[in-house]
């Protein structure tokens, strides 16, 4: 079998995305051969039109791939990744590589009559406990907040993350000066103590503070947050390249650190086991490398007994490549996953992901077990998607 064709679309459904209405594309990558079998991966990125980005960087690399062998992921994961080094060994070259490695397993596992958490070595569980995120869309007061946290509850979760410090949304992940004003920090505390107050003491309530802090900043947060409502971890302290200082929040802080939606491949998360810096992990499976690299960083991560936890905030092939990860990982905790966006997760594929409660559950076809829906693709290609 060899690769025919590399093919990559930038889309933009409709409705609610993280909270909000939608406001950020999704890049999605088809690999074609000439047995008839085609692969699809995603290679969505962020800040919006970061996916025009990696949509660019998979066209550019079909002349790579055309003619190769996709049954042989290893080897063309290594091709791609020393191939375009010069473009820097993270960010935009792993993100497109991600695309592309997931779709080399969907079209292996199709070739071979099965799912892709059966070739990684089979499954722990099954099915895929995930946490709520994404389900605020509206909210503005500690009350409004603690309702929806009420709902996601009574829809079967146990677990939500956010992003409470509001006056920090207008920057997302962006590191301005590393301090946030008095009122924007009560009102951080007000938001999570009504969600505390709203879904009782044994909840998990996971913190995700973008990396906008500064050491002190940092260290003032987390610790008054775990006084005051007991939070699970506080994720993403200081921007992702913050290593030095992480070891001051590590040695200062009460509640579990997590880091490494923005580290990129096994390279990346060493300094992370190394020197003790986080308590849990979460790669990005579109960002970080694929299938291929995160299984990597998920088997680092177990010689050090440190649960991994993926991050998931991007299209619907991320939560169903996570998903055959989490499921062949005996360290894994829990999959991110954005309740706003099941509608448009569902509205770009041939049939729906399996959600109920806090699980999702992974179809036993083979490869990723779903496919993207071309009626989709023509209903909802951005206008700039490049020509393919």
């Amino acid at each position: 079998m060899k690769i025919t064709d590399v093919k990559a679309w930038v889309v933009e459904p409709q409705g609610p995305f993280w909270g909000s209405t939608m406001d950020r594309q999704w890049t999605f990558v088809r690999i074609d051969t000439d047995e008839g079998i085609s692969g699809w991966g995603e290679a969505t990125n962020s800040p919006r039109y970061g996916s025009f980005l990696t949509a660019q960087a998979v066209l550019a690399m079909k002349e790579a791939l055309v003619g190769e062998d996709p049954v042989n992921i290893e080897p063309l994961w290594h091709k791609l990744y020393r191939r375009y080094t010069y473009m820097g060994s993270r960010g935009l070259p792993t993100s497109a590589i991600s695309g592309i490695d997931i779709a080399l397993w969907d079209i292996k596992g199709k070739a071979l009559g099965k799912p892709i958490y059966d070739l990684l070595g089979g499954s722990f569980r099954d099915e895929v406990r995930l946490y709520a995120n994404g389900y605020f869309a509206g909210c503005s007061t500690p009350e409004e907040y603690g309702e929806a946290a009420k709902r996601v509850k009574e829809s079967g979760h146990e677990a939500l993350k956010l992003d409470p410090f509001l006056e920090m949304r207008p920057y997302h992940t962006a590191y301005q000066t590393g301090q946030i004003s008095q009122d924007g920090e009560q009102f951080g505390y007000d938001i999570v103590r009504a969600t505390r107050e709203a879904v009782g003491p044994q909840f998990e309530i996971l913190i995700d503070a973008h990396g906008h802090y500064n050491v002190p900043v940092a260290i003032r947060l987390a610790n008054n947050l775990y006084e005051q409502s007991r939070i699970e971890w506080f994720e993403e302290p200081l921007p992702p390249e913050g290593f030095a200082g992480l070891e001051t929040i590590r040695a200062h802080t009460e509640p579990n650190i997590c880091v490494g939606e923005r580290l990129f491949t096994r390279w990346d998360f060493l300094p992370v086991f190394h020197k003790n810096l986080a308590d849990y992990i979460m790669p990005d499976i579109v960002w970080t490398g694929g299938i291929s690299e995160i299984r990597k960083i998920a088997t680092m991560a177990e010689a050090y007994y440190i649960p991994i936890s993926p991050h998931n905030a991007m299209g619907s092939l991320q939560v169903v490549a996570g998903a055959h990860v989490a499921m062949s990982t005996v360290n894994f905790y829990r999959l991110e996953h954005s309740i706003a966006s099941k509608p448009a997760y569902n509205a770009m594929l041939e049939e729906p992901i399996d959600f109920h409660g806090q699980y999702v559950k992974v179809s036993g076809k083979p490869g990723l077990g779903v496919d993207v829906s071309m009626d989709a693709i023509g209903e909802f290609l951005h206008p700039d998607s490049p020509p393919c």
